[in-house]
């Protein structure tokens, strides 16, 4: 991605600690927080879950980490199109499922406030400040309003957490959702505060989430779907390459109206369905593929938060530092290199070392912060009755 600021291309992402059940449990903010209470996993999670996401996660950093070998490689370009059709719609679709609890009680709001404005106010912050400091720019704006690179997505999930009640009320709330897409894909003059066009163009997603159920995700898991997600795969990877020289992957990123990229403002009320629909079908394509069962990498599912926020400094810093004008990256071998850079950067950042180090500010408790109420405090109280105290050591 050029290194223009404020205009980020993707990224992101896939939150709460919630557990989807048909009565589901209260949702954690964050794109790693999500938990299922199955009896298949450490403390209730359901593996298939934390393998999505850290999937997910994989194809985010694998994205960013193409993006500057696109211009050069057809291959790459074709990948990075195919990827950046779906990566963050599943993520989108997975924060809305495990989001259908959040019924503005206070200990979500609560989660809501620790887990997603508080890390982004210090990561908008920090990249801020990183960037004044990478391209020796100490005048470069502070705009919390403007988030800069992969910080759109906190916000966008902010915004769609606090209106989940409103779209748990409505009768048809994804026909309303991509309404809302379109009219935004058609408005040009929408303008970019809060990312707002991407928080509308990846909403019907969000929405879809909260619609589905636990049957959903298993009709996915089934042999004959997995089978017929190759063919449709590998179709989309073969139109991906035949378009690759000429197909704009910035109709992919919803960051502006489709006016930007020289489409009249009429073509949202086509091009958006048409890429909803496109993003569905691969979405299930990769859903049918996640294993259910846990794997080396399942634990990291529960850090991918970690691993969105933290891989953009690494991103950004090869862009600002050129360390991609080595021909030699260019090359199949380079990148085929680039790759597996990429998958062991964001597991790295996924592991349970990082998240130590840095969960003060990802997660913070902040119990100093709220009123603490009878219901957490008694309940306080019955843990630590219940908790043994440890015992002497024998001499």
């Amino acid at each position: 991605m050029p290194d223009t600021p404020k205009a980020p291309e993707s990224s992101p992402p896939v939150p709460t600690r919630t557990a989807p059940q048909p009565s589901p449990a209260p949702a954690k903010a964050g794109p790693d927080a999500s938990s299922s209470r199955s009896p298949a996993g450490p403390r209730g999670r359901d593996p298939f879950f934390d393998n999505a996401k850290y999937l997910t996660i994989v194809l985010v950093a694998c994205g960013h980490a193409w993006e500057p070998l696109t211009y050069g490689s057809r291959t790459a370009h074709a990948l990075y199109l195919a990827v950046y059709a779906f990566h963050m719609p599943a993520f989108a679709l997975i924060s809305g499922y495990f989001s259908r609890s959040f019924d503005m009680a206070p200990g979500r709001l609560k989660r809501l406030v620790t887990g997603v404005v508080v890390p982004y106010l210090v990561f908008e912050t920090a990249y801020t400040l990183f960037y004044r400091w990478a391209r020796d720019d100490p005048g470069y704006p502070l705009s919390l309003l403007d988030p800069w690179y992969v910080m759109w997505f906190l916000v966008a999930l902010f915004i769609w957490r606090l209106t989940t009640p409103l779209w748990l009320m409505l009768r048809h709330p994804l026909p309303v959702a991509l309404g809302l897409a379109i009219l935004a894909a058609c408005s040009p003059d929408l303008g970019g505060d809060l990312s707002i066009q991407r928080v509308l163009g990846f909403l019907p997603y969000f929405v879809l989430g909260l619609t589905l159920r636990p049957a959903h995700f298993a009709r996915l898991r089934t042999r004959r779907t997995r089978l017929l997600a190759l063919p449709v795969a590998a179709a989309a990877l073969a139109v991906a390459y035949r378009v690759a020289p000429t197909f704009d992957s910035g109709w992919l990123y919803h960051r502006g109206s489709v006016t930007g990229q020289g489409a009249p403002a009429w073509a949202g009320l086509l091009s958006t369905p048409a890429l909803f629909l496109l993003a569905l079908v691969l979405t299930a394509c990769f859903l049918a593929w996640v294993p259910g069962r846990r794997l080396w990498f399942t634990t990291l599912g529960a850090g991918t938060m970690y691993g969105y926020l933290l891989h953009g400094f690494l991103i950004k810093s090869s862009r600002f530092w050129g360390w991609y004008d080595h021909p030699w990256l260019h090359t199949p071998a380079g990148e085929l290199a680039v790759t597996a850079l990429a998958v062991g950067m964001i597991t790295a950042l996924c592991s349970a070392p990082v998240r130590a180090v840095f969960r003060y500010v990802v997660e913070p408790r902040m119990d100093w912060a709220f009123v603490a109420r009878p219901a957490d405090t008694g309940r306080e109280r019955r843990r630590k009755s219940t908790v043994p105290e440890p015992s002497r050591p024998t001499r």
